[in-house]
């Protein structure tokens, strides 16, 4: 019996440090801003078709470039005629089953077009340009997503453990006050006082993990990742977190960002590509000069050659003996034997060369030309606006941000101040409480003004941390919480 029991003790201990070790290796890997935000770059959806626009826009450039190589074709055909039909190669009549051959190379170099494949080039060069920046913002503002997501972990993290200290407070309150409930000193009221904002502040617990569970959840979902309840990230050093004294001006920021921006680069490379499709289609009002040139050969089955003759007698000729025409001239007749003339002698026969110009003028294509520039122009004025708009939204949201961060600081600075009166406040609250001066009703009141400032402090530290990280953007830093 005893055996037994050490045995089952034995494989007991076996399995609790097996499920320990298995529990340490599937312990969730933490994740730094960093490496959230370089995860989110490589599997987000949106940058992998952006990125696929890119190289799309690299196709159209490398095309429009080879557009100004000339073209060389070759071509071979093999054609049956039936009935009556001119041989193309002997030119005669031919009215039965005839069998022809075509081969060439062809080549057609375009010397002048009014500029259209150059800037056709150039305009592909823009929009090439153009995409890349588009990747960068969007790179960009899912890097800003990222991080106000991250921030938002830490700042439910913190405000739970700010929940679970105020839990731990009151829960010494309630075995202190029960002590003096049963020695009489306190009524029963008090402590029922205690364990009901013991049981409001285990209710706050359980929201707290709730938001913080539903913020990785958010952030895992951000990144793609499969398993999201093994998500969870490091919290960085931000304890003796403390606000600058003074911001960047707004101005200074927009000079800065107005050169690193990538939709301002963007759009500046979509207005210099609407200008370069203007030309393009002024480019139809010239005229176009192309040289061609070909060399080919051909056969045909038509083409026939004597092999032999085969004698067949004397047959009058026309001719007569001193013009009597009882006396006419036999000749002798000989009966041909056809042979079609060998494929490869054809193509030596048949060879031909070729070398030309073409110029062709423009003079009237039904308005097409014009109407072609007019909205080309238009595109111009529109692509002018959406630069200038461009502008014009970016010193918008760097003044915005700029304000944010501001009227953050001093929210940050004014709940720093309130929580530090507020702890002297509960301090002394809780000492008077302790020598009964004060009933259980203000204590917690107290304590809940106290517990209400340490989270708006929170909630004031993180949205100014986020606030300050969006103006490093602005300014072309990194964004990290080092």
């Amino acid at each position: 019996m005893f055996k037994n029991t050490a045995t089952s003790f034995i494989l007991l201990i076996l399995l609790f440090f097996a499920s320990n070790l298995s529990a340490q290796e599937a312990e969730a890997k933490v994740w730094t801003l960093e490496e959230c935000i370089n995860y989110a770059l490589e599997n987000n959806i949106q940058v992998q078709q952006t990125e696929i626009n890119q190289q799309l826009a690299e196709q159209d450039l490398k095309a429009s470039k080879y557009d100004l190589l000339p073209n060389l074709n070759g071509f071979a055909t093999n054609i049956y005629n039936f009935g009556q039909t001119i041989d193309p190669f002997t030119n005669q009549f031919a009215t039965e089953r005839v069998r022809s051959n075509s081969l060439g190379i062809n080549t057609q170099l375009t010397l002048f077009d009014g500029f259209r494949n150059i800037n056709t080039v150039k305009r592909n060069q823009a929009d090439l340009e153009s995409s890349k920046f588009d990747l960068e913002k969007m790179k960009n503002d899912i890097s800003l997503n990222i991080a106000n997501q991250y921030l938002q972990i830490l700042f439910n993290k913190e405000l739970l453990k700010n929940a679970r200290n105020q839990l731990l407070v009151t829960q010494i309150q309630i075995d202190r006050v029960s002590k003096q409930v049963k020695a009489g000193a306190l009524p029963e009221g008090s402590l029922r006082d205690i364990e009901a904002q013991f049981a409001s502040e285990e209710l706050q617990v359980v929201n707290a993990e709730n938001q913080l569970r539903l913020s990785k959840l958010n952030l895992a979902q951000l990144l793609r990742l499969a398993n999201a309840e093994e998500f969870d990230v490091l919290s960085p050093p931000l304890d003796d977190f403390q606000g600058v004294s003074e911001l960047i001006t707004p101005g200074a920021l927009y000079l800065t960002a107005l050169d690193i921006m990538p939709e301002i680069k963007s759009a500046e490379y979509s207005y210099y590509s609407a200008e370069k499709n203007r030309s393009l289609a002024r480019g139809a009002y010239y005229p176009s000069l192309t040289m061609t040139g070909s060399v080919g050969s051909g056969y045909s089955g038509a083409n026939q050659i004597v092999t032999d003759r085969e004698f067949v007698g004397f047959t009058p000729n026309g001719n007569t003996v001193n013009g009597n025409p009882q006396m006419p001239v036999f000749s002798p007749s000989f009966l041909p034997t056809f042979e079609t003339k060998p494929f490869a002698d054809q193509l030596d026969d048949n060879f031909n060369r070729s070398f030309g110009f073409r110029l062709n003028i423009p003079i009237f294509n039904g308005m097409a030309t014009r109407i072609g520039v007019q909205r080309a122009k238009l595109s111009v004025q529109s692509a002018e606006l959406a630069l200038e708009d461009s502008k014009l939204q970016l010193r918008q949201n760097i003044e915005s941000a700029h304000n944010d961060a501001v009227a953050a600081l001093k929210r940050y600075k004014a709940a720093r101040k309130s929580v530090e009166a507020l702890k002297l406040s509960f301090a002394y609250t809780q000492e008077r409480f302790n020598v009964g001066l004060i009933n259980s009703f203000d204590f917690n009141n107290e304590k809940n003004r106290l517990n209400n400032a340490q989270s708006e402090l929170l909630q004031a530290k993180f949205d100014y941390i986020f606030r300050t990280k969006v103006l490093d953007f602005y300014q072309g830093k990194a964004i990290n919480l080092n």
